[in-house]
């Protein structure tokens, strides 16, 4: 018979714990925020992309898609709405990954090495926000500590 786990509340008390969830925090939000200002600093590119990729409206896509990485990003590094920013992320994550780096269909080799390499920042990407999804409904140190849930 197994044993039962206790779930315990998340505790961040040990030294630099709380500093060290901050960081993963910044290095995670900021990058993806960064990622999604690309959206717009080079949308004609990315919806040409977005539309040889198939997506139905491409410029509105990439567009959408900018907000929810800087909304997202943002969110995760000051700690606002973490339950939203992190299942937004997760989403388009685990999303994108399946329709914009389809590495699966590609025939050159390298094409399909870039939309593999893609297709798994993505996922691990994923990892991270389902990670954070998860203590999303804790408090956070060093956050606004805004939310729905």
């Amino acid at each position: 018979m197994l044993a039962e786990f206790a779930t315990l509340p998340l505790q961040l008390d040990t030294p630099f714990a709380g500093e060290l969830f901050l960081l993963g925090r910044i290095l995670f939000g900021a990058t993806l925020a960064f990622m999604g200002l690309n959206h717009f600093m080079d949308l004609d590119t990315m919806a040409g992309y977005a539309e040889f990729k198939g997506l139905p409206a491409p410029r509105f896509s990439v567009v959408a898609s900018g907000l929810v990485l800087v909304l997202g990003g943002l969110g995760v590094v000051v700690g606002a709405f973490p339950v939203l920013a992190a299942g937004a992320l997760a989403f388009f994550l685990l999303v994108s990954a399946v329709t914009m780096h389809d590495f699966w269909s590609m025939d050159d080799p390298e094409e399909k090495q870039n939309e593999m390499t893609s297709f798994l920042k993505n996922v691990y990407g994923a990892g991270a926000a389902i990670a954070l999804l998860a203590v999303g409904g804790t408090a956070w140190p060093y956050a606004l500590g805004l939310g729905l849930f």
